[in-house]
């Protein structure tokens, strides 16, 4: 590590230590160590779905409600296949370490994110605790919005070629109108996601907001190309520590470390551990911050 890195986790480590409250978001980066397809790039598309290379399929393409309309078992090919490796894949130890943190904290941890895989609570965060800002691959909706109607996939087991991209079991329909359902994530060119469910976990976490005096952000693996996740944290009003393999740079009262998220977490976790410095302070550091309004 450089002289820099080595004083930007230091001071990272102190932030945390000094919080009452973690704000963790999250962006595709959080879970590249569990090996999950990135759709941020057509080459690391493709390395996930070779067939639709070979068709010339793009993710915009795929990932698209327009999809679903014109060749549904095409669609529901992608979207099963990633459900069944979600589903599959045990959250990598930096949840663990971030959940250790939290646990220690005053008000706990609230998470933001754009991930729609469910692995936060997977990894034994509160679901009335997790904000997923572009929705969430385990709910489903009717692809036509018949309603505002949405309902867990518990009962969903897709079976996919995976070799075709396709849904050979039934499709799912939905519970109102009958029309082909289709996950509740925010896709490309998305004029029908329901965001119904988003905007309450939001209120949720503005509600939880109002009670903290301390928080920092924990941003991780948060890009430019969808800049949802990174405008949240600089929006938010607090000190941030961003991590990211590339696109590092903080501005105002953020730290920037370049690196994986592992790598960072554990070396910050191992400057906590060794000053015995996990647990809150008392009270009495208190700070004024503003309420989210987005």
């Amino acid at each position: 590590m450089t002289p820099t890195d080595i004083e930007a986790i230091n001071r990272a480590a102190e932030w945390i230590a000094d919080s009452d409250a973690l704000v963790i978001t999250a962006g595709a980066g959080m879970n590249a160590a569990a090996a999950h397809p990135d759709f941020r790039g057509s080459e690391r598309f493709w390395r996930a779905y070779p067939l639709l290379e070979q068709s010339g399929v793009e993710s915009g393409d795929i990932a698209s409600p327009s999809t679903f309309k014109v060749d549904p078992r095409r669609a529901w090919g992608f979207y099963g296949h990633r459900l069944n490796l979600y589903r599959r894949t045990v959250p990598h130890e930096g949840y663990e370490i971030l959940r250790r943190w939290a646990d220690a904290k005053a008000y706990g941890a609230f998470v933001f994110a754009s991930n729609v895989d469910g692995q936060f609570q997977k990894a034994g965060f509160a679901d009335d605790h997790v904000c997923e800002a572009h929705g969430s691959i385990h709910q489903l909706q009717c692809l036509d919005a018949c309603s505002d109607h949405i309902w867990a996939g518990d009962g969903l087991e897709p079976v996919v070629d995976d070799t075709q991209c396709r849904l050979v079991s039934d499709l799912p329909h939905c519970r109102h109108c009958g029309s082909v359902a289709r996950p509740n994530v925010l896709m490309f060119t998305d004029y029908d996601w329901l965001s119904g469910r988003a905007e309450m976990q939001l209120a949720r976490l503005n509600k939880w907001a109002s009670l903290v005096q301390r928080a920092v952000v924990i941003e991780i693996g948060a890009g430019t190309s969808f800049p949802t996740v990174r405008r949240f944290t600089e929006n938010f009003g607090v000190r941030y520590v961003r991590i990211n393999t590339v696109e590092a740079d903080a501005r105002g009262r953020g730290i920037g470390l370049r690196g994986g998220t592992l790598e960072r977490l554990r070396q910050i976790s191992n400057v906590l551990d060794a000053a015995g410095r996990s647990a809150v302070r008392p009270a009495g550091h208190a700070s004024s911050r503003a309420l989210i309004t987005a």
